[in-house]
């Protein structure tokens, strides 16, 4: 009896972990410059929010929507009005083809991997974690930042948003940390394959 009732409390809670999953919205800008802004000022507000790609359903131009807590619409909303920042829509996520994409692509090239954010893209060759392709976006900084980025190894160079002012730059800031992740995943220890 107390094994059936311990797997009742155990039902219970998954389910509870399952609403909190899908208690999530997210929040549709116009311009990529407002995602950023937001997620700038609903971070030091203290909300859990992360950008994701937009469903294909809710695309407006701009490839990024902020994801967060449904719970704390109003509160959030309220950080939003004292930035000046309007969003076209706040969307729940209750159906699966709603569900906001990574804003990651991976692509594995055998003996390197490359991490596309939005229309940035850099290339990490796996055995050494060196960086060895930054392309891609369209401002003018992508050009420095990669002779800045290129050749160094992804857990020793410097990040992308110390030097980069646009927002190429704050996509090649996603994709740098996300290589980094990915690279230091593999490599715990940071040792290299020789």
């Amino acid at each position: 009896m107390l094994s059936r009732l311990a797997g009742w409390f155990r039902g219970i809670r998954r389910t509870e972990k399952d609403e909190q999953k899908t208690e999530r919205g997210f929040l549709v800008f116009q311009h990529t410059g407002e995602v950023i802004h937001a997620e700038r000022s609903l971070q030091a507000a203290g909300f859990a929010v992360e950008v994701k790609g937009p469903p294909p359903e809710l695309r407006t131009g701009c490839d990024m929507v902020l994801t967060f807590p449904l719970m704390k619409e109003q509160a959030v909303r309220r950080v939003l009005e004292q930035e000046h920042l309007v969003p076209l829509s706040v969307v729940p996520v209750c159906d699966a083809m709603l569900e906001p994409v990574s804003l990651f692509r991976i692509t594995d090239y055998g003996a390197w991997f490359m991490v596309q954010a939005a229309n940035v893209k850099l290339t990490v060759e796996k055995s050494s974690g060196i960086i060895v392709n930054i392309s891609g976006g369209g401002c003018p900084d992508v050009p420095y930042l990669a002779g800045l980025l290129v050749g160094h190894r992804i857990t020793d160079a410097e990040e992308p948003r110390l030097q980069g002012h646009t927002l190429c730059s704050y996509a090649l800031q996603k994709a740098f940390l996300e290589a980094r992740r990915l690279w230091t995943n593999d490599h715990p220890a940071g040792n290299t394959e020789k």
